[in-house]
Parts: C-alpha cells; structure tokens; sequence
C-alpha cells in the first residue's frame, strides 16, 4: 500500500509539473473548474428563493449535504475520475502499452493527465461545508464531531471503489462508460439532496442495491439528530466504513477479473 501511494504520488507530481509550466493557464482553468463546479449549489439556492424548506430540510442542512457530498465525490473524482477512460484504453489498443509497463495499471489509468485545474471542485464544495456548519443548529456533542470526518473519508472510499467498479464493467461492455458516469456522477448528484424527496422505493433501492445513502445520508441524519425515513436503526448512522469495505472488496474483485479476461482488442 505504502509503494502504491508513492508511486500514485510520483505520477502525478509528473503530470502537475507539466501542468505547472504555464501557470496562467492553469488558474485560469482552476477558477473555470470552481465556477461550474458551483453550478448545482446556484440551483439549489434558486429552489429555495421559492420554499422554506426542501423535504423538510432546511437551507443549512441541504448546504450541509451538499458540502459533505461534494467533499467526497470532488476528492474521487480527483484522485481516481480518469479510471473512466479504460474504454477508450481497450478500443484504442493502449491498454496492452499500460499493462507492459511495471506499475499498477489502475494507478497510471487513475494518474492520467492529473491537472491542478481539477482541484477547483473543492472550492465551492469546500465553502459551502464551513458555512453550512457555521449556520446549522446542532448540538456537537464528541461523536458527531468526530463522525463528520469519518463521514467525509466513508464516502470517498464509497466513490473510489464505485468508480473501480464503473471502470471494470468496461472490461465487458467497452463503449459502457456512460453506464458508469450514471453511477459515479449521478451519485454525486443525488447525495447532495436529501434522499427522502426522491421516495421510498427509490430511499431503499439507494439503500440497500446501490448503497449511496452511506455516502453522507446516513450519518448525517445523526448529526443532524434526524430520524431514518425507512425506520433503520442508530447502527446505519456508523456503516458506512463497512459499506465501503464490501464495495471495496467487490471493486477489486471486479478489477482482477477483467484484467485476467482482458485479450487485447485483436488488431
């Protein structure tokens, strides 16, 4: 683990110092990054110019949602977004090149094109997570303290091994990228709002099929002392270390096997 972090480290340090060379460039696209990062937080500022209250949540507690979600999902996206190119890898014939080379071909997949500019996700995400905790009426008692950074880090564990896992369904479907944005980007989406608008049937499937609620919906309806919409008990609000170890252990299975099928594209 500890080689696999250095060389993920080297990688990219070589792509951001290519980046680096012409750095008016790269603030440029760092800011462009940020603003239309910042494009779901204006919807939602516009939806509640027009209600009090979104599901029962108020403006504070949806930026809270919004912050923690992005948190974790820009962190991913970030660090491991780029896995989504394996198919083009696979159809272009380039995978072969990655595979010769004595590195891990998720590392070098995950460390393509690394751009400073992409830390611009964090900044509307980032601010909207201090302000929402400057302006939500909580009690912090020592364990939601400590709950908001394991909730932030449970879900950009639950987005990596998501993002692995959309990365290797391309093994068997090489044009299923989109299939896979669906799952890691729509993700992002939706946990940003409170599930509960999106009904029960829809709760329960992203509960118990696609375990997004352990992104940052679950814990936080302990933070903000709220009761489970499908009537869980207090244990959910910790799981999502757990969920997130499963979809791991899923993920890398997922990886393996395609790597071991993989026949090159026969050109």
């Amino acid at each position: 683990m500890v080689e696999a972090v250095r060389m993920y480290v080297l990688l990219a340090g070589a792509w951001m110092r290519s980046a680096a060379q012409y750095p008016a460039s790269m603030v440029m696209l760092l800011l462009t990054q940020a603003v239309s990062s910042s494009l779901d937080l204006v919807a939602i500022l516009i939806m509640f110019a027009h209600t009090p209250r979104l599901g029962g949540f108020s403006l504070a507690e949806v930026m809270f949602l919004y912050g923690t979600s992005g948190l974790s999902f820009s962190l991913a996206d970030i660090t491991l977004g780029t896995v989504e190119r394996l198919g083009d890898h696979i159809r272009k014939g380039t995978l072969d090149t990655v595979l010769l080379r004595p590195v891990s071909p998720l590392l070098q997949i995950a460390t393509e094109d690394f751009n400073p500019r992409r830390l611009g996700k964090l900044i509307p995400t980032g601010a909207m997570f201090v302000v929402a905790l400057t302006r939500l009426d909580v009690h912090w008692t020592p364990t939601r303290v400590v709950l908001l950074p394991l909730m932030i880090a449970g879900g950009l564990w639950i987005f990596w091994a998501l993002w692995v896992l959309s990365a290797a369904w391309q093994f068997a479907v090489v044009d299923g990228r989109q299939a896979g944005n669906s799952v890691t980007y729509g993700g992002g989406f939706l946990t940003q709002y409170p599930l509960s608008i999106f009904g029960r049937d829809v709760l329960r499937g992203l509960t118990w099929v696609l375990p997004l609620a352990f992104v940052n919906w679950e814990p936080a309806l302990y933070v903000l002392d709220r009761p489970d919409p499908l009537g869980l008990p207090v244990f959910f609000r910790f799981a999502s270390p757990l969920v997130a170890a499963a979809l791991s252990v899923l993920a890398a299975l997922a990886w393996r096997g395609g790597l071991r099928r993989y026949q090159s594209t026969g050109s």
